[in-house]
C-alpha cells in the first residue's frame, strides 16, 4: 500500500502532462528538425522530468537539478563559462577589417530597448520588461545571465524564446529582409576589408574588455570569459587551451545549462498568460532588431560611395553564425556569384558585444 501510494501516477496533473507535450515538442524539433539541438534536446528533457511529480529533482539543497540550477545559473557559472567557448570560436578579423560594421551590430539592440519600454508598458515590472527585452539580441547565454539575476520566474521561458527565435532565423529573418530591400540592393557587392595582422588580432581583446569593462562593470563577467576565450585563439600559444574551450568544455556546460534551464519551467511556473506575451514580445524584439540593422545599412549608404549590401544589417543580432548565413543565403538568390558571409560575420559579432553591454546596462540600472 505505500508502494502504491508513492507512485507518481496518482500526483499528476493535467498541467504536467501539458509540459511533457511542450517537453517533447522541443525533443521532436530538436531531432527531426535539427533547431538549436545543442540546447533544445536538453532543455526538453529537463521540461520533461521536472514535471515528474514526487522526483525532487528541484527541492531546494537537494535536488539534483537544484543543484545544477543554483550552482551553475544563479551563481554565474554556466553563461561566462559557454562565452568563453564562444570567444575561442570567434574571429573578429571581418569586424576589424571594417570597423564601421560594428554600428549595424549596434542598431540590432533598437529591437532590445524598444521591446523593454514596450513590455513596461504592458504592466511587466522594469526588471521583466528588461529580461523579455534581452530576447531581441538572439543570445541565449546572455538572455539566461540575466534573467537569473532580475527575474528568475521567467528564466525558462525567456530561454526557451531566445533560443526557439535563434533557431527559427532562416525562417523569421528572410521576409522582412526582402520586404525592407530591393533586389538591385540584395545584389550591392561590397569592397573587400583590409587585412588585419595577427598582432592587431591579439591586442584587440585586451583593449576591448579594458574599454568594456571600464565603461559597463556589470557586463565583466561575460565580456572578460568572452575576450580570454578569443585570446586563446589569437595568441597561439595555447593550442591546448583553445581547444578544450572550444569542445570539450563546451559541451560540458551546455548539457548542465540546458538541463538546469529545462528544470525551471514547471507547470505552476510556465503555465501563465505572461508565458504567451513573453513569447509574442520576444519574436517583436527579434523582428525590430533584425529591421533596424537593415534600415541603418541603407542610411549608411547614402553617405558614402563604398555601399554595404543591407542585407548585412541582419546579421547584426546574436545568432552567430546562423545570422550570417542567412544573409548569404538570401543574397546568394539574389546573386549567385555575391559572397556576403565574411562580411556579415563583422555585425554578427558586434551583435554579440552589443547584446552583452545592453545587458550590462540594464544590471546597472535595475539590480
Amino acid at each position: 500500500m505505500v508502494f502504491f501510494e508513492s507512485m507518481g501516477l496518482l500526483a499528476l496533473t493535467p498541467g504536467m502532462i501539458c509540459m511533457w507535450v511542450i517537453g517533447l515538442l522541443l525533443i521532436y524539433l530538436a531531432i527531426n528538425k535539427q533547431y538549436e539541438p545543442l540546447l533544445l534536446l536538453p532543455i526538453g528533457f529537463g521540461i520533461l522530468v521536472t514535471n515528474l511529480p514526487l522526483t525532487n529533482l528541484m527541492v531546494e539543497n537537494e535536488g539534483l537539478l537544484w543543484i545544477f540550477h543554483h550552482f551553475g545559473i544563479e551563481f554565474e557559472i554556466f553563461p561566462p563559462l559557454i562565452f568563453l567557448g564562444l570567444g575561442a570560436l570567434t574571429d573578429f578579423g571581418p569586424l576589424l577589417a571594417q570597423p564601421r560594421l560594428i554600428f549595424l551590430g549596434a542598431a540590432a539592440q533598437v529591437g532590445v530597448y524598444l521591446t523593454f519600454f514596450t513590455a513596461y508598458s504592458m504592466g511587466f515590472s522594469l526588471q521583466e520588461a528588461a529580461t523579455i527585452g534581452i530576447i531581441g539580441g538572439a543570445d541565449g547565454p546572455t538572455t539566461i545571465f540575466l534573467a537569473a539575476k532580475l527575474a528568475p520566474h521567467l528564466l525558462g521561458a525567456c530561454a526557451v524564446a531566445a533560443y526557439s527565435y535563434m533557431a527559427l532565423v532562416p525562417v523569421i529573418q528572410p521576409p522582412i529582409m526582402k520586404l525592407l530591400t530591393t533586389e538591385e540592393e540584395r545584389k550591392i557587392k561590397m569592397k573587400k576589408g583590409r587585412k588585419v595582422s595577427s598582432k592587431e588580432k591579439v591586442f584587440f581583446p585586451l583593449i576591448a574588455v579594458m574599454v568594456i569593462v571600464l565603461l559597463v562593470p556589470a557586463s565583466a563577467p561575460l565580456i572578460t570569459m568572452f575576450m580570454l576565450g578569443n585570446l586563446f585563439r589569437e595568441s597561439k600559444v595555447v593550442e591546448r587551451l583553445n581547444e578544450t574551450a572550444q569542445n570539450a568544455l563546451m559541451n560540458i556546460v551546455t548539457i548542465f545549462l540546458g538541463i538546469s534551464v529545462g528544470a525551471t519551467m514547471s507547470a505552476d511556473n510556465f503555465l501563465r498568460k505572461e508565458v504567451i506575451f513573453i513569447f509574442c514580445l520576444g519574436l517583436f524584439a527579434f523582428m525590430i532588431s533584425t529591421a533596424s540593422g537593415i534600415l541603418l545599412a541603407k542610411f549608411m549608404n547614402l553617405f558614402t560611395n563604398n555601399k554595404i549590401n543591407p542585407l548585412v544589417g541582419a546579421a547584426g543580432v546574436s545568432a552567430v553564425p546562423m545570422a550570417a548565413r542567412v544573409v548569404q543565403k538570401v543574397g546568394a538568390q539574389a546573386d549567385k556569384k555575391n559572397y556576403l558571409l565574411m562580411f556579415a560575420m563583422g555585425p554578427n559579432i558586434a551583435g554579440v558585444i552589443g547584446t552583452v553591454i545592453a545587458a550590462g546596462i540594464f544590471l546597472t540600472m535595475l539590480k
